[in-house]
């Protein structure tokens, strides 16, 4: 399905039925890396699942934007569906979403988790994602891929699953590189920490103990931040911990559930 935007066509998946959940993925991916968390919420929850501007289904005008202007992307559609306050998941940049979204719109947002996740990239991020974003565009995207899976999964869960290794590197290579540097810029500039005592919703944070691209520090300042936070670390686990691990699946199902039907 899709939603006219100023920038161009929001692509989103719509399914299940009951309370929302809405569902955030991480930076040059699309909402389908979400394919297992969706088919074990759909028996309790209404799961809608939208592509960030250029990446997946959705088009972009190709004008520079914001992690503040994806959150208020994904603000627009809970207001279209007219199905809120949404339950809120999000995992890398659409973690940084999701706090930029329960920032802004807490009225928006019943609930949350965030995954491997930070409020703020520290001093450096300018200039770091400033060189991700010349390396989305000057190197081609499957050379980029070894970078990438060494930094999403334990060498273990390779190992184990390759075909997931696979599915997740085929929509990271169909993402558009502009988009993709323009998301990194993004990342480079977003800075919420100040205002994490702002959100409201129950959350829950996320990360896997050998995260190297937001490592379990930057989670526990999201929990200090985040009253009443619950901040879960798992071992053995990398960047993309809600599809490495099946008790970050679980967690993120019960923290969900109990915040409705328990």
């Amino acid at each position: 399905m899709n939603l006219e935007r100023p920038w161009g066509r929001l692509y989103f998946l719509d399914e299940g039925a009951g309370p929302l959940v809405v569902l955030l993925h991480p930076l040059a991916e699309s909402g389908e890396i979400w394919r297992g968390l969706i088919d074990r919420l759909t028996p309790h929850f209404r799961v809608v699942v939208p592509d960030a501007r250029g990446h997946g289904g959705s088009s972009w005008d190709g004008t520079p934007f914001s992690v503040q202007d994806l959150a208020t992307d994904v603000a627009a559609l809970i207001k279209y569906l007219d199905a809120g306050p949404a339950r809120v998941a999000g995992m890398s940049m659409g973690g940084c979403t999701a706090i930029a979204l329960a920032v802004r719109h807490p009225a928006l947002v019943a609930n949350l988790v965030l995954a491997d996740t930070t409020a703020d990239y520290g001093p450096e991020k300018a200039a770091a994602w400033g060189e991700r974003a010349e390396k989305a565009v000057s190197v081609p995207r499957d050379k980029q891929l070894a970078f990438q899976t060494d930094r999403w999964f334990s060498p273990g869960f390779r190992e184990r699953n390759p075909a997931e290794v696979e599915r997740v590197s085929r929509l990271f290579v169909a993402t558009n590189s502009a988009a993709h540097a323009a998301a990194c810029r993004a990342l480079g500039s977003y800075e919420d920490s100040a205002r994490l005592g702002a959100i409201t919703a129950p959350t829950l944070v996320l990360v896997g103990e050998d995260d190297y691209a937001t490592p379990p520090s930057m989670a526990e300042a999201l929990h200090r931040g985040i009253a009443d936070s619950k901040l879960h670390v798992f071992r053995g686990t990398r960047h993309l911990s809600l599809i490495e691990s099946p008790q970050a699946q679980e967690l993120t199902v019960e923290h969900f559930i109990g915040s409705c039907c328990g």
